[in-house]
């Protein structure tokens, strides 16, 4: 199997994990408040790298501490931005509004990293953004402060996406991906402490949660993006995490038995239909030295 190709499945695994996880986070934020989830959540991801990684943690040099630290602000802006937003809007327009990043990912791919999107990337986003918009029904066209908020937080993450595919191919992605959630999580804590004053939870139900976001969809999934988005295109990487919804639509359906619907499933097709789009070899502008495949320890 070609490289590029098991990038593309690895990003895809990353993307299936949120989406599966996407049902216990929905859980787990009916009982906590979401700055206090976010705050257990880094924080168990961390306390994870540090016992078994604190040897690498120490003897990472400091262009890629910075480098982190840069992205990390942009992962943490979409995850706060994104939570407040969802106090002042629904759950279907926050979820359109952020998949919005996939078609700004290629407007800040050519400002920030001067390449040209490959063609095929920039045409599967018209099938995936309609695809969006049938899965997250109910989306009315009034505008408001969470709204607002929410498109804050797709260009957070649309930087974010660039930012990892510019600098991933540059550092040691696993000391990269590390330094990024540590950040994460000292501005998850002091957000969490500042709004909330948060409390240990008592139920073991929504421990498990917590330790499952944080091991599997957050240290093992950071490991994994920042591994193989480097050697992929950021707007290429967008498209396929854009399938998390539709993921997210079919394990709720698959495990909690809810109903998707006619109109839930046509827009899952079109979702993986621009994934497989975005495959296609059509004018691919970059060269191959500008997504160098990193293993770790290099």
């Amino acid at each position: 199997m070609k490289k590029n190709y098991f990038a593309d499945f690895m990003l895809i695994l990353v993307t299936m994990i949120w989406g599966v996880t996407f049902i216990i986070i929905k859980d787990a934020v009916s009982v906590i408040p979401a700055p206090s989830f976010l705050m257990f959540r880094f924080s168990i991801a961390s306390l994870v790298f540090i016992i078994f990684f604190g040897r690498t943690i120490l003897h990472t040099d400091r262009n890629t501490i910075y480098l982190a630290f840069i992205v990390s602000i942009f992962t943490y802006l979409g995850y706060v931005l994104q939570t407040i937003g969802l106090q002042y809007t629904t759950a279907s327009k926050s979820g359109f509004i952020t998949g919005f990043n996939v078609v700004l990912t290629p407007i800040f791919e050519a400002l920030i990293m001067k390449t040209k999107p490959q063609t095929s990337s920039v045409i599967s986003i018209a099938p995936a953004m309609a695809g969006l918009y049938l899965l997250t029904t109910g989306i009315n066209l009034s505008f408001n402060i969470g709204d607002f908020l929410t498109i804050l937080c797709a260009i957070s993450l649309a930087i974010q996406v660039v930012l990892i595919s510019k600098y991933g191919a540059r550092v040691n992605t696993f000391q990269f991906a590390i330094y990024q959630v540590l950040f994460v999580t000292a501005f998850a804590v002091a957000t969490a402490f500042i709004i909330d004053k948060p409390q240990i939870p008592s139920s073991p139900k929504i421990i498990a949660e917590l330790v499952m976001t944080g091991v599997v969809a957050t240290a093992l999934t950071f490991i994994l993006q920042n591994r193989y988005q480097a050697m992929t295109s950021p707007t290429h990487a967008s498209v396929i995490y854009i399938c998390e919804p539709a993921f997210s639509a079919f394990f709720a359906w698959l495990i909690l038995g809810e109903a998707m619907g006619f109109r839930g499933l046509i827009g899952g097709i079109l979702i993986i239909l621009g994934m497989f789009i975005s495959e296609l070899p059509m004018a691919r502008p970059f060269k191959k030295q500008d997504y160098k495949p990193q293993t770790p320890g290099t």
